[in-house]
C-alpha cells in the first residue's frame, strides 16, 4: 500500500490509536469481496424428465436379443512435441508416422538419417512382424505426376534401409500416392509439412 498523504496524516494526528487502527484497516482492506464455494449456487442437474422403467422402449421386441459384446479397437498415439514423429498402436497394428523433413532433404528421396529406420526395424523384430506396409505422401505443391515419383522414391528408400536390419522372410507393400489422402489442410506450410511424411504399418504380436 502507497505511504498515506502528509495531510492525512496530521488530520488523524488527533485521533485515538484503537480509531487509527481501525480506519487503517478500512484503507487497507481489499475493495473486492471473497466469494466461497458455498456461496456459489449448485447448477441444476441437466435432466429433469422421468424414466418409466416399463416403458416399451427400454424392451427388446419378441425375438430379438442383445448383440454380442464387442472390443472396441482403442489406439494408443504418441508423438514428440513438433509432430514430426508420431507412433500409433491398436489392438492389431503399429504405425509409425514420420515427416519427411527428419528423413530427407527437400524434393529428395535421399535418406539423411538412418536412425529411426533402425528404431523402425527393432520394433518390427520385436512384434514379429512378416509383413509391412510402407506408404509415401507429399504435399499439393508441383504436378501430381510429381508428388506420385518422389513419395514413391521415399517409400523405396525408406523399405531398402528396412531390409539391412530386417530377415528375408519380411515382404513389404510399397506405394506412393503424392497428396492424396492428406492428414492436415494444405493451405498452409504447417499443414503441407504434416502431409509430407511416410507412414510405415505392420501387425502386431499376438
Amino acid at each position: 500500500m502507497p505511504p498515506l498523504p502528509s495531510r492525512l496524516l496530521s488530520s488523524l494526528s488527533s485521533v485515538s490509536s484503537l480509531s487509527f487502527l481501525a480506519l487503517f484497516a478500512a484503507l487497507a482492506a481489499p475493495s473486492t469481496t471473497t466469494a466461497w464455494a458455498d456461496d456459489v449456487p449448485s447448477a441444476p442437474s441437466v435432466f429433469q424428465g422421468h424414466i418409466d422403467p416399463h416403458a416399451p422402449g427400454l424392451k427388446l421386441p419378441p425375438g430379438k436379443s442383445l448383440a454380442p459384446p464387442k472390443v472396441l479397437d482403442l489406439k494408443t498415439v504418441i508423438g514428440d512435441e513438433g509432430g514430426k514423429e508420431r507412433r500409433e498402436d491398436s489392438r492389431s497394428d503399429v504405425k509409425f508416422q514420420l515427416q519427411a523433413e527428419v528423413l530427407f532433404p527437400k524434393d529428395s528421396s535421399r535418406l539423411t538419417d538412418d536412425s529411426r529406420i533402425r528404431a523402425i526395424a527393432a520394433e518390427i523384430t520385436r512384434q514379429r512382424a512378416h509383413q509391412v506396409q510402407i506408404f509415401g505422401f507429399t504435399d499439393n505443391l508441383g504436378s501430381h505426376q510429381h508428388g506420385l515419383e518422389l513419395s514413391k522414391e521415399r517409400a523405396d528408400s525408406v523399405q531398402r534401409e528396412l531390409a539391412k536390419f530386417l530377415g528375408p522372410d519380411v515382404s513389404y507393400q510399397i506405394r506412393g500416392y503424392a497428396e492424396d489422402q492428406p492428414i492436415a489442410a494444405n493451405d498452409t506450410e504447417e499443414g503441407r509439412a504434416k502431409n509430407r511424411r511416410v507412414e510405415v504399418t505392420f501387425p502386431r504380436a499376438d
